[in-house]
């Protein structure tokens, strides 16, 4: 059975205060917003409305005990000029796992992927055409119980809102081995996006920045001698141009969309791929050998991000210039350019709104 959405599209739009060409990440929103609540053990009927502000109790669970999920999406225009997204039902399927890890009520694909179609449909022309821009897409569920009290919440709200962006990482980025503080251990919650495992990178990546770096990489709770992910991307080791190395998904790592995409491209092209767990130290050893031809990081907000260079023990081990690098610049160019029509979708990746 189809779901309604009431709609209560905005009176005045704020498109013409958006500067398409200058548009710094996560600040600019487009004009409406989807919601649904869940309450009395069921969904309620979603409503998109203009995107503003939400009210809510200073006591609600999830500003006390963490209770919230959240997803990174992006719409883009095809060849046709009509939005499409990119793999949506994966998103769907991990949003769900990160609701199950954190004991919250799992949504339902027609509701999901309803409320999102008709929201990017609604502002379709707030999506970009700028080369490597997209309308970055945010679903998330937080608990909204009004209680003090160590316990699953009984309601929770849905909310998809969106924002143009351009270029999340405009150039390579230097990334320091992270030796003394954890993301994620054995049992924990290390593959949900979850808010908590963001908000506890915060103090290691101002520390890293103080250096010098842009960004830390992740390295297993027990020895810090494995590397798991960097900040916001999975990660990827290029040695002697033909084999890839990658963490394996453990239960630490999170289960990127983008990492997955990627694997199956480099494979269908003929590649070397390993996911295993790689030491710190063996990719040092390479990078000193000067076999260490290309890393990156993966992941929806920048696709590819580049790294120049990894800071381990006190030294920073330099990378071959980015504009030169096979693998990395093939990939970003193969799937923005299947996000956005310009390459052959040979895996049905897209979706049309």
């Amino acid at each position: 059975m189809a779901i309604s959405i009431k709609i209560n599209k905005t009176q005045s739009s704020r498109i013409h205060l958006c500067d398409f060409d200058n548009i710094e990440f996560g600040k600019i929103f487009s004009d409406h917003m989807f919601r649904v609540d869940y309450k009395d053990g069921e969904w309620q009927k979603g409503e998109i409305s203009p995107y503003g502000e939400i009210s809510m109790a200073p006591s609600i669970s999830a500003l006390h005990y963490g209770q919230a999920i959240f997803e990174g999406m992006k719409a883009f225009k095809g060849a046709d000029g009509n939005p499409q997204l990119f793999r949506p039902l994966e998103n769907f399927k991990r949003f769900n796992i990160s609701a199950q890890r954190m004991g919250m009520p799992s949504i339902t694909e027609e509701l999901f992927m309803n409320g999102l179609k008709e929201l990017i449909n609604i502002d379709r022309n707030w999506i970009p055409t700028k080369e490597g821009s997209a309308l970055y897409i945010r679903p998330f569920m937080f608990a909204t119980d009004d209680f003090v009290g160590v316990r699953p919440s009984s309601n929770y709200s849905f909310i998809i809102f969106c924002c143009p962006v351009n270029s999340y990482y405009p150039k390579p980025i230097k990334v320091k081995v992270e030796q003394k503080y954890v993301r994620a251990s054995e049992g924990m919650a290390g593959y949900a996006k979850a808010a908590g495992n963001y908000g506890i990178s915060m103090l290691p990546s101002m520390e890293a920045k103080k250096l010098g770096y842009d960004q830390i990489i992740w390295t297993d709770g027990r020895t810090h001698e494995h590397v798991e992910e960097s900040g916001t991307t999975n990660l990827f080791f290029v040695v002697d141009d033909n084999l890839i190395l990658t963490p394996a998904l453990d239960g630490n790592i999170l289960q990127g969309i983008t990492r997955d995409s990627c694997i199956k491209l480099l494979k269908k092209e003929g590649y070397t791929v390993e996911e295993r767990k790689i030491s710190i130290k063996e990719i040092i050893s390479f990078a000193k050998e000067g076999r260490l031809t290309d890393c990156f990081g993966t992941g929806t907000a920048a696709i590819i991000a580049k790294i120049e260079a990894i800071g381990y023990e006190g030294e920073d081990y330099i990378l071959p210039e980015a504009d030169k690098r096979k693998v990395s610049n093939w990939l970003y160019s193969t799937i923005y350019g299947i996000q956005t029509s310009k390459v052959e979708d040979s895996f049905s990746w897209i979706e049309k709104v």
